[in-house]
């Protein structure tokens, strides 16, 4: 019996570069709503008639949507086209953003962000799916840097340009910027997408069912938790309970349905296995640091939100840099070296925030910001190149999806912790050092000289609130440099599992299933 001809590993198109284009723009404008909307949402309250706490919804809708609906985009660009579902997403984001623009009350709000997330989840996992397949194994380096940039720029340029939005229009422009930046992007699309084969596949409702219940779960836990002092609330404990029994009803059925929703023969891979362990850990770093940012250069260091966005902007400087030189240098370096290097360098910049203090300049900001971004775009292009070099192109779909899904679990999950960190280590210091406030305790001599001023400029009474006031300072900004060590330690952590990655090899052709 003669052997039958491997079928080709990617797919030969003309335009490749406006393909390219089209789906970036598609996807930064995704990307960018996970944090524009953030610095808003005090404008948005008044308009809406929402209070401090109902008002959070805005983000958690879009949140909790978005991740249900990922692991979602890998079966129905299968079963429905992939070109088809990239278009209709487009689509759809620009609708319920116009609608999002003029919503009239928080319920139409929050109704419009639920179905604005359920439409744009596709995207960027899609976005992956297509550059991987239009592209050869020795450009796919490249087009992971592409691909990178936008996903990692995006949230840093996000509350910057909502806070300039805001200032310079209304709240509303947050939203309506989506409109021109998603017609251009549907326009390309249309014009430039292949049509990419479709395969039967069978729904496995049940098992898409418990992964959402986990999902929804554990969205709402960690968006909820720091609203309702975490598990001192019933309503945590109880989404917790829910979202443990949706992953483990979920895990214990794909392992012995006949077609399960997920394919666990794709964890088989081991670099692609060990790739969502790093793409979760580099969810963490990348959005928890970014949280942890625009507060403390608000609060502390009393900077407006264009200059935090100036003092910020090196650290996506940093980022497409090396993601544009990782890119051309992935096939000839071991990009396991390249991943090492990053989490170094990610490390080093997290160890020099640490050294913080309120009356530094702008300098340690810029520079910190500048190493990190060097050291981000050092471990995502290998690590997006590595993860997919030797996955059976079949599973890409549910693969990238599940990519996507990790990384933004682990970015809220980031959040959540560091947020948790700052509110209770806060609070402890500022009880540890209002404990010298007093003109007994030996410690306060150190103090006695601004206190001398305040009080002849301002009296007794308001002299001790100002010293209060700076006692807040000094609390929160060792908050802040508590979590900036322990994000380090979490960094220097994942380094081992380098151990566990495979270079890839030259390349192989991957049989597929006919359809």
């Amino acid at each position: 019996m003669s052997a039958q001809p491997m079928p080709p590993t990617h797919m030969e198109v003309k335009n490749r570069a406006l393909i390219t284009a089209s789906l970036m723009l598609a996807t930064i404008m995704q990307v960018l709503d996970t944090t524009i909307a953030n610095v808003a949402l005090p404008s948005m309250k008044a308009d809406l008639g929402a209070s401090s706490d109902t008002i959070n919804w805005v983000l958690t809708a879009y949140i909790v949507a978005a991740a249900i609906a990922t692991p979602l985009s890998g079966w129905m660009s299968e079963r429905f086209g992939r070109k088809e579902i990239f278009i209709w997403s487009i689509v759809g984001f620009v609708v319920t953003s116009m609608l999002c623009g003029i919503a009239w009350s928080l319920e139409t709000m929050v109704a419009f962000r639920l179905l604005q997330g359920v439409f744009g989840a596709a995207i960027v996992p899609l976005s992956q799916t297509f550059l991987l397949d239009i592209n050869p194994r020795e450009r796919q380096g490249q087009a992971m840097a592409i691909w990178g940039a936008g996903i990692m720029v995006g949230p840093i340029i996000g509350p910057t340009l909502g806070g300039y939005l805001t200032d310079a229009f209304n709240w509303r422009w947050v939203f309506y910027i989506n409109v021109p930046l998603g017609i251009i992007a549907l326009v390309g699309c249309l014009a430039s997408l292949p049509d990419m084969p479709r395969r039967i596949r069978q729904f496995d409702f049940f098992g898409f069912a418990a992964l959402s219940i986990g999902i929804g779960a554990l969205q709402l836990m960690l968006d909820r938790g720091g609203e309702v002092d975490w598990f001192n609330s019933a309503e945590i404990w109880i989404e917790t309970a829910i979202a443990v029994c949706g992953f483990w009803v979920f895990a214990v059925w794909i392992a012995g349905t006949e077609h399960p929703f997920i394919d666990p023969k794709m964890f088989l891979d081991r670099n692609f296995a060990v790739g969502l362990v790093f793409i979760f850990i580099v969810g963490i770093i990348l959005l928890a640091s970014l949280a942890l940012m625009p507060p403390m250069l608000s609060s502390i260091f009393g900077y407006p939100v264009v200059t935090t966005g100036l003092v910020m902007a090196p650290r996506g400087v940093g980022t497409m840099a090396t993601m544009i030189i990782a890119g051309r240098i992935v096939r000839h370096v071991d990009p396991r070296k390249m991943v090492a290097t990053g989490l170094v360098l990610t490390a080093i910049s997290l160890e020099m925030m640490t050294g913080f203090d309120p009356q530094m300049d702008s300098w340690p900001i810029i520079s910190s910001g500048l190493v990190q971004g060097f050291g981000l775009g050092l471990v995502f292009v290998p690590l997006s190149t590595v993860a997919f070099a030797t996955l059976d192109p079949r599973y890409r779909g549910d693969g990238t999806a599940l990519f996507s899904l990790l990384r933004n679990i682990g970015s809220s999950i980031g959040i959540s912790v560091v947020t948790l960190l700052l509110t209770r280590n806060t609070q402890i210091n500022h009880v540890q050092l209002a404990q010298h406030l007093s003109p007994y305790d030996p410690n306060f001599g150190q103090l006695s000289t601004i206190f001398a001023g305040l009080r002849a400029s301002y009296g007794e009474g308001a002299a001790w609130t100002q010293m209060n006031a700076i006692v807040g300072q000094q609390a929160a900004m060792i908050g802040y440099v508590d979590d900036f060590k322990a994000m380090t330690w979490v960094t220097v952590a994942a380094i081992p599992l380098i151990f566990l990655l495979r270079r890839p090899g030259a390349p192989a052709a991957t049989p597929v299933p006919s359809e």
